[in-house]
């Protein structure tokens, strides 16, 4: 997969504890300060536990993480949740190991053990930065794994944690707040940026728009008073409305010109050229060339399109 991995140029991927905000009673999230490969990191509390949604990239970022988690559960247990596999949300879980309950869905089990040490390796190639943070990564098994639903009671507040179904990756899971109106999406939305598409054929075809699009409507119904997206501004439903108005353009704009028989290449040119002309501000242009890869194969002309309705 190594072939098919995308530069690495901005600063290091680190986690850092500046400008910690409070989303509700007992609910924090570090801010991801739109750095590169790293994420939104959810910090839940209830009386008797607190649960820490993402690790940041490799076990130096999980270490610092552990430490914040710690002191602010001043005494309760602690559960870890990762919101799908991808390094910078996940390979950090080792340093948990022992400290918390590692809990995940097990779509996203199956694909941290069929195609996580493809993804280290990846990711390893993307520059020293990178390279640095997952010295010592060694991927961790979870402890609690659910098929579709598993309702976490924190002590006075449960946590939902849901499996959307293939989307973004084949393991994507949602985590709701619900008494606080919160919805931790992972990678499903970003904020000032492309969505990411990991369609890297023919070592990794996972990721579905078509299903992507499905999941983001049904999430888009729930209005969720804040969405903490895996990478970006934190807001409210609007982001997700924003999501799915992209993948729907996107869907769109690939499949008109899909059905005029033009060239892929021609295709990702003319769409690139389109998105970036209407948010020329948004970072990550390089997932649009991918996502329309990915909508191609997936157009119902094409061979490998099953048109099965996605589920979340």
């Amino acid at each position: 997969m190594s072939d098919h991995a995308l530069e690495f140029t901005g600063p290091d991927p680190v986690v850092r504890f500046e400008g910690v905000q409070e989303l509700a009673a007992d609910l924090v999230v570090v801010p991801n300060r739109s750095v590169q490969l790293v994420p939104n990191i959810g910090v839940i509390g209830g009386s008797e536990a607190v649960l820490v949604v993402e690790t940041g990239l490799g076990p130096r970022n999980a270490d610092t993480v552990l430490r914040f988690a710690a002191e602010y559960a001043h005494g309760r247990r602690l559960y870890l949740t990762t919101t799908h596999f991808h390094p910078e949300h996940a390979f950090g879980a080792q340093s948990f190991t022992g400290e918390a309950t590692f809990l995940v869905n097990r779509a996203q089990a199956d694909d941290l053990a069929a195609k996580g040490e493809a993804y280290l390796q990846m990711f390893r190639g993307l520059g020293a930065p990178v390279a640095r943070q997952l010295e010592g990564v060694e991927l961790a098994t979870p402890d609690v794994v659910y098929d579709d639903e598993y309702d976490l009671d924190l002590g006075g507040r449960v946590v939902q944690l849901r499996a959307t179904g293939r989307a973004h990756s084949k393991g994507d899971q949602v985590v709701t707040v619900p008494d606080a109106g919160v919805l931790f999406t992972g990678d499903l939305a970003e904020t000032g940026q492309f969505a990411i598409f990991p369609w890297f054929p023919p070592y990794d075809t996972d990721v579905s728009g078509t299903r992507w699009i499905a999941v983001m409507r049904k999430l888009a119904a729930t209005r969720p008073r804040v969405v903490v997206p895996g990478h970006g501004d934190i807001g409210g439903p609007q982001v997700l409305d924003g999501v799915l108005d992209y993948l729907e353009l996107l869907r769109d704009e690939t499949w008109r010109r899909r059905d005029s028989t033009v060239s892929e290449d021609t295709i990702i040119k003319e769409v690139t050229a389109l998105l970036v002309e209407r948010h020329p501000d948004w970072a990550g242009r390089e997932w649009i060339a991918t996502g329309v890869g990915c909508l191609c194969s997936e157009h119902p002309s094409s061979e490998d399109a099953d048109g099965t309705e996605a589920t979340a």
